[in-house]
């Protein structure tokens, strides 16, 4: 009998001496080593996600500018080669050289009440030589809309050449209800344009613009 209770307690103890030890081991993310590489695994995808953020807000802009500098994607530079005074000295209409042909065209989103027509089809102008254009934007809609007009030049290379001095574009320009606003685009075709051969055979460059609307409309 006693003999039989004494196996029966030592399985008793055995087991519960088991169940202290499972109970009581601390567990391999609780120590030190593992709470400070869950921190840092913690703070790493915490700085992805604003890294990430920050770069879905910080593109556009950043895109806006390289394209301005470099004429990519058939974005005319604000000036060929940058700074009011070395502007001032690119406009030198060349004399001897062909004039070109300058077209423009204008258009909205699908969503935007607007209507958006340049005053002048075309204008003429010498490589060097500065040209004002006016384009005229209606607010058709019943609210006040904000919009921001996108711009590209055609044929795309002919973009790094195309300088603009002042232009309405990638500004937010607020229409009240009904109104209409004339907005002017001033630009020179930069000189060094009729020593490219690859602009040898262009005689016509279209400008375009395209509003949207800064926010959605319902």
């Amino acid at each position: 009998m006693n003999n039989g209770f004494h196996r029966s307690g030592s399985r008793f103890f055995s087991q519960n001496s088991f169940l202290h030890q499972r109970t009581t081991t601390p567990s391999p993310f609780s120590t030190p080593q593992s709470q400070r590489r869950n921190a840092t695994a913690m703070y790493y995808t915490i700085s992805v996600i604003l890294a990430t953020v920050g770069l879905a807000y910080g593109s556009v802009p950043l895109y806006k500018m390289i394209c301005q500098q470099m004429g990519w994607s058939g974005q005319p530079v604000v000036t060929h080669r940058g700074g009011q005074g070395d502007t001032a000295s690119r406009v030198n209409p060349v004399t001897d050289s062909r004039r070109l042909r300058i077209t423009f065209n204008g258009s909205v989103s699908d969503v935007l009440p607007w209507k958006f027509t340049p005053q002048q089809r075309e204008v003429r102008v010498l490589p060097g030589e500065t040209a004002l254009a006016f384009y005229t934007a209606t607010n058709k809609g019943p609210a006040d809309i904000i919009g921001v007009a996108t711009y590209s030049v055609t044929p795309g290379q002919v973009a790094p050449y195309f300088s603009k001095i002042q232009c309405f574009c990638f500004e937010e320009q607020k229409l009240n209800a009904g109104e209409s606003v004339d907005m002017p685009v001033f630009f020179f075709i930069d000189p060094d344009f009729v020593n490219d051969p690859a602009m040898k055979n262009i005689d016509t460059i279209t400008l375009s613009y395209t509003f949207f609307s800064k926010e959605p409309l319902i």
